[in-house]
């Protein structure tokens, strides 16, 4: 029998060997990548606040992950997000993540959770002021930042608001938002003056008026959500507001003159308060509507100043329940002020405006 040749006495270990090498490369990769997809960081867990600002790229991302001890290997993770065909869905947000989450779970939070939503409440009828101060409040922004949106040119510009403020159009709603890290004030503004423009559509039935027009039916609505927090009554005190200005009335809103006399206003409406002309809000001195609107009004209200009740009444008291009364004379009114105002039950009265 032939005996091998040298050569392959010492090739056929060499290629054992290589091949032994070669399967432990591809253990070692297996166990490496079944390890960093299987097995968190840490054991036991512990919360990590997670922030990725838009437009952030996954590299960025990956790097911070692996920073706050999130994931153990960044290249890892954006391979695997690749490989996933999630690299572009990471989203934008605050997120509550876990130490002892595995990497599919972090990148499945990254690119289907909303992340941590916070609640920002409106009611209707708050002024700028009163809006910023609920917005510092809510940890969202802070007093200066809202303060400076609200003006801001280029937003009043881009939704078309032909006044100095968005006074009006910072829509009262629940909105639940993921915490903004930058122009704080601007993205909170901006997110009130979006859901004016969907209220709005609904309010004219998807057909806009002009600019200046939607601005009038504001004003008329800010003053009609000030003066009654009935939706029954709306439309009706709306009429009474349209009847006074078609004959040339004053409109004798007392928040007018709230509002005019600004954020430090004391709570207290004296003689002098009404008197003063120089106030261009003082509907007791200046004939029709006042420079620009009073407060944010509701769906409520503006459909109302769209569309007024048609009747008589030229007068409206209240009642201290909450209602009007209604009148078509001054001296109808004036009974209704002795009998509801001058000699109500301070025990039982209450003011709803």
């Amino acid at each position: 029998m032939a005996r091998p040749s040298i050569v392959l006495r010492y090739v056929m270990p060499t290629i054992a060997f290589g091949c032994m090498a070669l399967m432990l490369v591809a253990g070692w990769f297996l166990y490496r990548n079944w390890t960093f997809l299987n097995v968190p960081p840490e054991l036991e867990g512990r919360e990590i606040l997670f922030s990725v600002e838009p437009g952030q790229p996954l590299w960025t991302v990956s790097g911070n992950l692996a920073k706050a001890g999130l994931i153990t290997d960044a290249k890892q993770f954006r391979e695997y997000a690749q490989a996933q065909g999630q690299a572009s869905k990471v989203r934008a947000g605050e997120f509550s993540l876990w130490s002892n989450m595995t990497a599919p779970q972090v990148l499945d939070t990254l690119t289907t959770s909303s992340g941590i939503l916070h609640k920002f409440s409106v009611r209707e009828g708050l002024t700028w002021w009163a809006t910023a101060d609920r917005a510092e409040k809510s940890g969202l922004t802070d007093y200066a930042e809202f303060k400076k949106a609200v003006s801001d040119p280029a937003l009043l510009t881009e939704y078309k608001i032909p006044a100095k403020s968005a006074e009006g159009y910072l829509f009262p709603e629940t909105y639940l938002l993921t915490r903004p890290k930058n122009e704080t004030g601007k993205v909170m503004v901006t997110t009130m003056l979006k859901e004016f423009q969907k209220a709005a559509n609904e309010a004219w039935n998807g057909t806009l008026p002009s600019p200046a027009e939607i601005h009038i039916k504001v004003i008329l609505a800010s003053l009609v959500e000030k003066e009654t927090g009935d939706v029954r009554e709306r439309r009706t005190i709306a009429g009474v507001f349209a009847n006074r200005l078609a004959r040339g009335y004053l409109l004798q809103c007392d928040p007018t003159i709230i509002y005019g006399l600004g954020e430090t206003f004391d709570g207290n409406l004296r003689k002098k308060h009404l008197n003063d002309n120089s106030n261009p809000y003082n509907t007791y001195q200046h004939r029709g509507l006042p420079p620009g609107p009073i407060c944010s009004p509701g769906l409520d209200s503006l459909k109302a100043a769209i569309n007024p009740e048609k009747h008589s009444y030229l007068y409206f008291v209240a009642k201290g329940d909450g209602s009007h009364y209604f009148s078509k004379s001054l001296k109808e009114h004036n009974a209704a002020v002795k009998k509801y105002q001058l000699r109500r039950d301070k025990k039982t009265y209450r003011s709803y405006n």
